[in-house]
């Protein structure tokens, strides 16, 4: 099979516009030429959109280590800044699995049924606001009557709100995209960040000893890292689907040994050094699943969504049970 590819997230527009003109190029192709691809090499290609976050680094480690390959399978990979990102390419059909957090799961799902839940990648229980002391923050107190940037919509925002809402500060979330935290850090843009990771930690090493971590209290917000597959992926490339779980199985035994080609992709991934990168995967609990509560958190995310303005107030808070998918996931 072919090897494995990461195309640049800059080329995203235009190799998926290209894709666009190929396919309607190929239409007039004869129905047998088309039915061959089909039922050939195409059935064994996945493309999946990725955040590159230490929440899903089962992908690059997979591709590192050849996981992808060995499993039969041709998987190319698009980089997205955001989960929100990425989920909008999958329901428009431009990619066949992406990941995603549960926050924007919960509200994408509530309007786009063509896509399903296939697992959850990781949990992570390590999200914190990430203050300025020059800016004059030293506890959670005080925030009050401040700005605390975070791409909203994210994982990143829900955890925000909860926190600010915990400690009594009212201070207002306003948005930052993820390209742009530590900047608007370093400029004194923002006092305060609610950011995932690998931005959270990058923004804590650009700081230095200016760098103040307020953390929530125990039991708070664990983030569900998913992986999502469109429906017609499902249906048509269902043994693709097994592989590319098997081969995330695979690269999750790596990561939660630390082993040294691991922590290497994650770092180019994350464009985190590899000490961090050690310092940052413990973390995380790599486990390939679909907990039975997932429903539930998803269903208490979707009524915060829409009290946030992510969803509008009218809309209907689906049952989250019918997008989860357990046929793909790996023997225990």
């Amino acid at each position: 099979m072919p090897s494995t590819f990461r195309r640049p997230i800059a080329n995203r527009v235009f190799v998926l516009a290209l894709g666009a003109i190929v396919a309607t190029s190929l239409s007039a192709c004869s129905a047998s030429n088309t039915t061959a691809a089909n039922n050939g090499a195409s059935s064994k290609t996945l493309t999946v959109g990725f955040v590159p976050d230490p929440s899903w680094a089962q992908v690059p480690v997979a591709e590192a280590n050849g996981y992808f390959k060995s499993e039969g399978l041709n998987v190319k990979v698009i980089d997205f800044s955001t989960g929100v990102q990425a989920l909008q390419a999958l329901a428009a059909g431009q990619v066949d699995v992406t990941t995603s957090a549960d926050v924007p799961v919960s509200a994408v799902l509530a309007s786009s049924k063509n896509m399903d839940i296939i697992a959850d990648g990781s949990r992570w229980k390590g999200s914190v606001i990430v203050g300025s002391a020059k800016a004059g923050i030293k506890t959670a107190s005080d925030l009050a009557g401040k700005k605390v940037g975070t791409p909203l919509g994210t994982s990143a925002a829900y955890f925000g709100s909860s926190f600010l809402k915990e400690s009594g500060a009212n201070a207002q979330l306003i948005n930052v995209a993820p390209s742009a935290i530590v900047t608007a850090m370093q400029q004194g843009n923002v006092p305060a960040v609610s950011i995932f990771q690998p931005f959270q930690q990058q923004v804590i090493a650009a700081l230095g000893s200016d760098a103040v971590v307020l953390k929530p209290a125990a039991g708070t917000y664990v983030q569900q890292s998913l992986y999502l597959a469109s429906t017609s992926a499902v249906k048509n490339k269902a043994s693709a689907l097994k592989s590319f779980e098997l081969a995330l199985n695979k690269a999750s035994k790596d990561l939660t040994s630390q082993k040294a080609s691991a922590v290497s992709a994650v770092a180019k991934a994350t464009q985190l050094s590899p000490d961090l990168v050690k310092t940052i995967l413990p973390e995380f609990d790599y486990t390939i699943e679909l907990p039975s509560d997932l429903p539930t958190g998803l269903t208490s995310l979707g009524m915060w969504a829409k009290t946030a303005g992510n969803l509008p107030s009218s809309a209907t808070i689906p049952n989250y049970s019918t997008f989860v998918n357990r046929d793909f996931l790996p023997a225990s």
